[in-house]
């Protein structure tokens, strides 16, 4: 067993390992630090059975002191499997139908089978892992072939130690190798063996360690941290962020005892790579922290997260999982400069019966900024490093990638001592945020319909200036229309003088506490039983089959709807790609007369007098008005879209 000499200050538990590198049986709880054991950090380092004053014997310290955790440094592993050579079947008189496995971990991939089957087949697929330092497990090459139905034999492994692979920054060019094919995996891992054979089947892959990406961990949405990998990148900090987890109230219980409703609390914050525990106040529903934490922040586009858990884990925990009692997020950018905010946010949680407050939780933030010209020049800066857009990651990636992310750190802060449990690290990432939720699906929709309200609006608004439903208002649109066609130079610095405006008179109404929760916008308050149930059910699904395929019938009934939708935007768009794709040979030739016609037209028209004729005729008065619609837009809707062509 190796200990890394940056490891965490608290406790954590270490795999053994044997001179191979193999994994053995048992774990050995170390705290690595520098110093004697009269520094203040030495009674940190003990897991015993002390208790803290006052307390019951039945509770362990372990559960009462506050913790600060630093997730792993996660790294994305790209790896290229090009090709291979002189591959021995177990069949002489045939060519293998092979393929290769590739796993780091529980992180499992497979390239496709070649064809036509050859001793020398080339696939050159790549793939991506996420790995962490330090890197424990190693990444292991199997090639296999399909003999059968279900039925796969290994032709060789290689085994490659993370820590021998290249790192890289940026896009560059990575050297590739070729590695000797072993028929076990502990021949693959000796290399003394190794090189004593004279023949070897060989692969040849490419692999590095991508450190020019930000590992997503969490929902990106919410992430507390936009740093990629490699630490030569990392810019400067632009603040400090302080957090005071003051106390609760007015908590629900979560459990009995004595026969009386209890809790047993503590709260967890995230932000960046520092996750901090407070302790855990026995037997209170109006605990008190009273706990300081601070972190450096270096995008104020990002949020941090607390949330507030039950602990089933004091006394006879009988392998319950601690319970969600609510959490908060806060965007650092919706934070004035040096104010302090103390505010009591509700703690929100959504059960099967529905949403219930659980409490309040009592908060002091406060963020400094270090360099104000820093941190407004980030406004300017892409969100994610630039490898994100350089050789970018599909949606599916990101995906899977951020699922495994979320494994590795579940696992290593459950490593620690006292753990912390892998249903808080998924509650505080949003592990399950990707998952299908009617509930959603309507908020989102509602919010589609919010952010286009005012688009709406306006539209409502100059129909009825074009209806002359107010004679005097329409007048006035008239003139105002008329002074910016003669003087088109006050067009743009009309539109920005009004948005100032706006901005100026809105300061008043400015939000004056950080955004929390809002069960209206999640559409908590307004949510069915049977959505509720759905929303909560196990994956895959765990109840009846009529109840299963009703709620299928359902998600296709609104998935057609959103399909519909989904059309009828791209009927538009392909309308407006007829016009010259001489797809209706006669709407195109009266498109392209109508195009010189214009072209003539307007070359000896004064554009004023052109958008002065357009204007009036788009706000002409009701009685010259028809119910029939115009010939551009009968022209328009006869356009051919690909509509006719899809199956």
């Amino acid at each position: 067993m190796r200990v890394p000499p940056d490891s965490p200050l608290a406790p954590e538990w270490y795999r053994l390992q044997d001179k191979k590198g193999e994994k053995k049986k048992g774990e050995l709880m170390l705290a690595v630090w520098y110093g004697t054991q009269a520094d203040e950090t030495f009674p940190d380092a003990w897991h015993s059975d002390a208790f803290a004053p006052g307390e019951s014997t039945s509770i362990a310290s372990a559960y009462i002191r506050s913790k600060v955790y630093h997730s792993p440094r996660l790294w994305y592993v790209r790896v290229n499997v090009i090709e291979a050579q002189d591959l021995v079947p177990s069949e002489k008189n045939r060519f293998p139908d092979v393929y290769v496995k590739v796993h780091i971990g529980n992180q499992i991939l497979k390239t496709k089978t070649v064809q036509p089957r050859n001793l020398n087949p080339i696939w050159n697929e790549e793939f991506m892992f996420v790995t962490s330092e330090p890197f424990e497990d190693h990444l292991i090459f199997s090639v296999e072939d399909r003999v059968g139905s279900n039925k796969d034999e290994t032709m060789g492994k290689a085994v490659v130690p993370l820590n021998s692979v290249e790192k890289r920054a940026d896009d560059r060019v990575v050297r590739t190798r070729w590695y000797n094919l072993e028929k076990s995996l502990s021949d693959a891992m000796d290399g003394d063996r190794a090189k004593k054979d004279k023949f070897h089947s060989r692969l040849h892959v490419c692999v590095c360690l991508d450190g020019g990406y930000h590992v997503l961990d969490e929902s990106t949405q919410y992430s507390s941290d936009l740093r990629p990998t490699a630490k030569q990148l990392w810019k400067s900090s632009v603040g400090v962020l302080e957090l005071g987890i003051l106390n609760a109230d007015r908590l629900q219980p979560m459990k009995t005892k004595d026969g009386k409703g209890t809790s047993d609390t503590y709260c967890v914050a995230k932000y960046g790579h520092k996750w901090v525990r407070t302790r855990t106040i026995v037997n209170s529903l109006n605990p008190k922290y009273n706990e300081q934490y601070t972190w450096e922040v270096y995008d104020p586009a990002t949020v941090l997260t607390v949330g507030v858990f039950d602990n089933c884990q004091i006394g006879d925990s009988n392998g319950n999982k601690d319970i969600k009692i609510g959490k908060i997020r806060i965007r650092i950018s919706t934070l004035e400069t040096g104010r302090v905010y103390t505010h009591s946010y509700p703690l929100l949680v959504l059960h099967p019966s529905g949403v219930k407050k659980m409490g309040e939780l009592h908060l002091a933030i406060r963020f400094s900024s270090t360099s104000m010209l820093s941190m407004m020049f980030q406004y300017s800066r892409p969100l994610l490093p630039k490898m994100h857009y350089k050789r970018p990651l599909s949606v599916i990636q990101q995906d899977m990638l951020r699922y495994q992310a979320v494994n590795i750190v579940a696992a290593r802060l459950g490593r620690a001592e006292p753990p912390l449990r892998r249903e808080v690290i998924e509650y505080m990432s949003d592990a399950n945020a990707h998952l299908w939720s009617m509930r959603r699906s309507k908020a989102n929709f509602l919010r589609l319909t919010s952010v286009f309200s005012g688009l709406f609006e306006v539209g409502k608004w100059f129909g009825e200036v074009c209806k002359w439903k107010n004679p005097m208002t329409t007048v006035l649109v008239h003139f105002l229309f008329v002074m910016l066609v003669c003087f088109p130079e006050l067009i743009l610095s009309t539109v920005f003088l009004y948005m100032f405006l706006i901005g100026v008179w809105k300061y008043r109404y400015r939000p004056r506490y950080p955004p929390h929760m809002d069960t209206s916008l999640s559409c908590a308050d307004a949510v069915s039983p049977d959505e509720l149930d759905e929303e909560f059910e196990s994956f895959p699904a765990s109840r009846s089959s009529d109840l299963v395929r009703m709620r299928y019938d359902r998600l296709r009934s609104v998935a057609g709807r959103v399909q519909s939708v989904v059309s009828d935007i791209a009927n538009q768009g392909e309308r407006f790609q007829a016009l010259l794709s001489w797809r209706d040979p006669r709407a195109t030739t009266i498109f392209v007369i109508f195009c010189l016609a214009a072209a003539i037209v307007l070359y000896v028209t004064p554009f004023k007098v052109f958008a002065l004729i357009a204007g009036f005729y788009f706000m002409r008065h009701p009685r010259f008005r028809h119910k029939i619609p115009a010939a551009p837009i009968n022209f328009f809707r006869r356009l051919p879209a690909r509509t006719d062509s899809m199956l």
